[in-house]
């Protein structure tokens, strides 16, 4: 089988080669990043061949074989000692409500709720089977924040019980307009923290409630990714038994059945005097789920630095390669992922090529990292046991989804003002004639859904860059057609269209190498700004 995938990829690659990494003459112009060798590689990386790419998948792997090959072709070093992969141990778990007897009983009464339609759950501590005999406690929106003097538990011991809650965060009042970041979502906000608090407080479960405004998305979106096999690392803190989501709509009856109101108990949670109320409901009956074990990758080539001294320091640009591969029944199965994210691992190709021809002062990395969609564990791998010195990293430049739509006039930077890399980016930008947009409140916590998240959670000036919007090209049309890409989003549609104009991608992917040179030829490491919690970290680390 090995031999055949070999065989395969090396195929695959000999074609795409001639397109994809044309020779240089010595003194060529600076770098720049060039549309051919990106559309070449996001067509591959997007085709049904590599099978959406997903984690576990045959498709993950020829693409962690595809990456490999194409960062030596690159000139780019191994990161990794003599190897470009990084091995990253995934617990693959996959529910089977087909085999398990769990449900919600209310008011005594066992709720007729569906498995995929109305709920979802999974193993959080990646056991196969659990026995649930737990009762429900509502915990509003479960934060215990000692900065913003809130705290949703107030102390009540939850061990051995299933805690209920909303996701996002508390909303701003008149009289506190900046609580928890005013009309910006918070790390609290984030459904990842949810789970996370939810284990260090030792519940046996935590069920959100979903609405398409608090997660920014439809339940579509929660099913595509709980129906499917779900992964977490291996290795570290495991969640708590169970983990899942709920309908609003399941909510209200469970809610209902259990003498409560929805409502009234949602306006209570919203102020700090909030305190959890026990339901008359319970989870009862056997959980169960296959659970396996897999590696997977990390891919990482670096080109060494020229300064006698920086070269030990490095930037990091970074894209994640997976996406939700083939799952489910159908004439299409397929999630290709092309704009997610096809198109940054096709960009951070496009850009190594280009950066190898002028090596920087400091070191760079170009680093494709796993299983981003299911929790930005590869990132997270990373940063746990990173292959450069977390104190000797620069930045973090990461791109995920970029602009399919055309050419803009203008380039999203949300994020980099919480460390120097605002400056940085904004003088990038200006000499590229580029005008950085305006940020606007982060709603829907944008900040803490991507790969550098892992990063800046470790210390590390890290934020994603975005697209532009202001487009060069029939505005009106430009903004609907990406507009029209949210029905595709983490759907089967989301394929590449060759008739696509990647003046773009290969503007986001310029700025981005632009900026990376910039810190790279720097005299110092940008600093986080005074004050921020991530810049603490860095802070307290030396």
């Amino acid at each position: 089988m090995q031999k055949m995938l070999s065989s395969f990829v090396g195929t695959a690659i000999a074609t795409s080669l001639a397109v994809a990494f044309p020779a240089y003459a010595a003194g060529a112009a600076a770098p720049t990043v060039k549309e051919a060798p990106l559309r070449a590689h996001l067509s591959f990386l997007s085709s049904d061949l590599l099978e959406g790419r997903g984690t576990g998948q045959r498709g993950g792997d020829l693409t962690v074989a595809y990456l490999e090959a194409q960062a030596l072709a690159a000139g780019l070093k191994p990161g990794n000692g003599d190897s470009f992969r990084q091995s990253v141990k995934i617990a693959g778990v996959k529910s089977t409500p087909e085999a398990s007897s769990v449900a919600l009983e209310a008011g005594g009464k066992a709720q007729s709720l569906a498995f995929g339609k109305d709920w979802v759950w999974a193993p959080g501590d990646a056991k196969d089977v659990h026995a649930m005999d737990a009762e429900l406690v509502f915990v509003g929106y479960g934060i215990s924040a000692p900065e913003e003097g809130w705290d949703d538990y107030k102390g009540m011991d939850v061990k051995g019980k299933v805690v209920v809650m909303m996701v996002n965060d508390p909303a701003p009042t008149a009289a506190e307009p900046n609580r928890f970041n005013g009309k910006g979502l918070t790390y609290y906000g984030r459904w990842t923290y949810k789970f996370e608090e939810a284990a260090r407080q030792g519940a046996a479960g935590v069920l959100l409630i979903h609405t398409d405004a608090s997660a920014s998305y439809g339940w579509s979106v929660v099913q595509n990714s709980w129906l499917a096999e779900r992964f977490q690392l291996a290795q570290g803190k495991r969640g708590a038994s169970m983990e899942g989501w709920m309908t609003e709509a399941a909510a209200r009856t469970l809610f209902a059945a259990a003498g409560e109101d929805l409502d009234l108990l949602r306006t209570a949670a919203e102020t700090k005097n909030f305190k959890p109320v026990a339901l008359k409901a319970k989870v009862k009956g056997a959980m169960k789920a296959a659970v396996r074990m897999v590696e997977q990758f990390n891919v990482a080539g670096v080109v060494p630095g020229t300064d006698p001294k920086l070269k030990d320091e490095v930037v990091i640009y970074s894209a994640h390669w997976d996406h939700l591969g083939k799952q489910g029944e159908g004439a299409d199965t397929i999630y290709n992922g092309a704009v997610d994210n096809a198109s940054g691992t096709a960009g951070l190709l496009a850009m190594a090529q280009e950066a190898v021809r002028a090596p920087a002062r400091r070191s760079q990395m170009f680093l494709w990292v796993a299983a981003e969609e299911q929790g930005l564990l590869g990132s997270a791998a990373y940063a746990s046991s990173p292959l450069w010195p977390a104190n000797k990293t620069a930045a973090n430049l990461n791109l995920d989804s970029l602009n399919f739509v055309g050419a803009a006039k203008d380039i999203g930077t949300k994020g980099s003002e919480r460390t120097e890399l605002g400056a940085l980016a904004d003088a990038t930008a200006k000499a590229m004639g580029l005008a950085v947009r305006t940020p606007e409140p982060d709603l829907a916590g944008g900040y803490f859904r991507s790969d550098h998240f892992s990063f800046a959670k470790a210390g590390i000036p890290a934020f994603s860059i975005e697209g532009g919007k202001d487009y060069v090209k029939d505005i009106e049309g430009a903004k609907a057609k990406q507009a029209s890409y949210r029905a595709r989003y983490h759907q089967v549609g989301d394929e590449y269209d060759p008739t696509w104009d990647l003046a773009g991608m290969v503007q986001q992917a310029q700025f981005t190498l632009n900026l990376g040179l910039r810190v790279a030829n720097a005299p110092k490491m940008p600093a986080w700004k005074a004050g921020d919690a991530f810049g603490k970290i860095r802070a307290s680390a030396k």
